[in-house]
């Protein structure tokens, strides 16, 4: 009987951390998703510095790449750093 609740709090455990990574990878697409606003600056001519969102699109690759090829894949990280390449790379391109 003793053996069922260390099962019980590691499936609760599990559940728990599942739940955070997915609520960490919705707020990380919302972050990259907030690029917007300054790619529409740009393109107006109210450039920001194009340095961050560079650095940013460069680590969510890594990031990506890592979640990627790891087994199994890390598809929570993925999702979560994959909308970082494309925002950061438009917003750095618009900032030059």
């Amino acid at each position: 009987m003793s053996d069922s609740k260390p099962v019980k709090k590691k499936d609760t455990q599990s559940k728990v951390i599942n739940y955070i990574s997915w609520i960490a990878t919705i707020t990380a697409i919302l972050m990259y998703v907030s690029y917007i606003p300054q790619i529409s600056n740009n393109i107006a001519g109210d450039k920001g510095s194009p340095i961050q969102p560079l650095v940013a699109a460069i680590n969510c690759t890594l990031w990506v790449a890592y979640g990627f090829f790891k087994h199994p894949r890390d598809w929570p990280l993925v999702l979560a750093n994959f909308p970082g390449i494309i925002f950061g790379l438009i917003t750095f391109l618009t900032a030059l």
